[in-house]
């Protein structure tokens, strides 16, 4: 490799083809060192070659003993990667680094992506907005489920409005879950493991719709702007996101439900300052001015703790 050349977290978790958590999980223990353009991480080429040296099986074991003492400890790291796509989650990193020893990194990964690679040991602070359709709650019962054996705390971050994306003045006349059955319809799909996508799915479920009668199921895009975009330009008609999105693009949005959007984080001896951090920030006057100035969020019960266990 040139050593002009440098990647996005994303190029290297396809060149390693490992989850681009597990990269950050490598940043955040200092095995791959990165430097920022603008507000992207990069990784130069000549360090993620010398990483991959480093780790190769049947080198001179002196070697591997020496690699393995100046490795650090992840626990003595102050670095924490923060994962889902809100605009609000990069206000939330700024207020961390601004008030505390932590140094926030982003990942843009889906909600229920996220929860299962906390469990696997990747990531620090997971936004979630899962619901489930038997008990019409947000996010405790897939984390009751996927955070088995570990100890955890919720805390609600905002809740917004999720429905339909839609071209202007919804032509179709769409309005409820089960207008997804007619036949005229072509939808654009979130990505498998997003809260968007969980919450299309589950809809489908308690309507009784099949996946495969939906025209542009299969098609798949990555985040709410990407989706609302999509709709502008007359790709589909309608898609699943959140009412921020279709204002920043343009399209008319069809308000379905109110999320509940909240922080999980696993407790242990390593993460309570963090969590004293973050909560002591969800409840400052500030941090809540802020996000309530932006619109199309309530904040009444930000910082609040949803559930905790010990």
């Amino acid at each position: 490799m040139s050593t002009e050349l440098s990647y996005t977290i994303e190029e290297v978790s396809q060149l390693l083809k490992v989850s681009k958590l597990t990269v950050y999980d490598l940043v955040k223990k200092g095995e791959l060192p990165v430097f920022r353009v603008g507000r992207q991480m990069r990784i130069d080429a000549k360090d993620l070659d010398q990483y991959i040296h480093k780790h190769k099986t049947n080198q001179d074991p002196s070697i591997q003993t020496a690699t393995a003492g100046s490795n650090l400890n992840p626990q003595d790291s102050k670095t924490i990667v923060i994962s889902g796509q809100d605009l609000v989650l990069d206000i939330l990193g700024k207020y961390i680094e601004k008030n505390s020893i932590f140094k926030p990194l982003r990942s843009y990964t889906g909600s229920l992506n996220s929860l299962i690679s906390m469990y696997n040991g990747e990531g620090d602070i997971v936004s979630l907005h899962l619901f489930d359709g038997d008990t019409g709650e947000y996010n405790l019962p897939f984390i009751k489920k996927i955070l088995v054996g570990h100890s955890f705390v919720l805390l609600n971050l905002l809740k917004r409005k999720a429905g339909f994306y839609v071209k202007k003045g919804n032509p179709l006349k769409l309005a409820t879950w089960s207008d997804l059955r007619r036949d005229n319809l072509k939808i654009i799909n979130r990505e498998k493991g997003s809260g968007a996508r969980i919450l299309l799915d589950e809809q489908l479920r308690i309507n009784g719709i099949a996946s495969r009668t939906i025209k542009g199921y299969d098609h798949e895009e990555s985040n709410h702007l990407s989706v609302a975009s999509a709709i502008s330009a007359g790709m589909a008609d309608v898609g699943i996101g959140n009412e921020k999105a279709a204002k920043i693009v343009g399209v008319d949005f069809v308000p379905l439900i109110t999320e509940r959007y909240d922080l999980v984080m696993l407790k242990n001896r390593h993460s309570e300052k963090l969590i004293s951090t973050v909560r002591q920030i969800l409840s400052s006057p500030q941090f809540q001015s802020e996000i309530h100035s932006l619109g199309d969020y309530d904040t009444s019960n930000t910082g609040r703790i949803i559930y905790e266990m010990d």
